[in-house]
């Protein structure tokens, strides 16, 4: 069975989270992930606080879907898109 890829948003930056195990915020794990990712050098450095905006803002996206900072991720893996930036 293929995996279903959602279309990414125009004017967006999507990250792919691989997980082992679900984790129950999203927060942290995005923030690590735009850490390590060297696409985007304005998300690469982005803060705690300003990846807070970002939520607050409605610019994360799960399946075209405002994500919360609280958001449980499955395991497995979620495409999650940043609305306003570009890779």
């Amino acid at each position: 069975m293929k995996d279903y890829i959602p279309d990414q948003p125009q004017n967006s930056f999507r990250i792919i989270v691989e997980l082992n195990k679900r984790v129950s915020r999203m927060d942290t794990v995005l923030l690590n992930a735009l850490k390590e990712q060297k696409e985007n050098l304005d998300l690469r450095n982005i803060s705690r606080a300003g990846l807070k905006e970002l939520f607050l803002k409605g610019q994360i996206q799960i399946k075209g879907q405002r994500a919360k900072p609280s958001s449980a991720l499955a395991a497995g893996t979620t495409y999650i898109d940043i609305l306003g930036y570009t890779s």
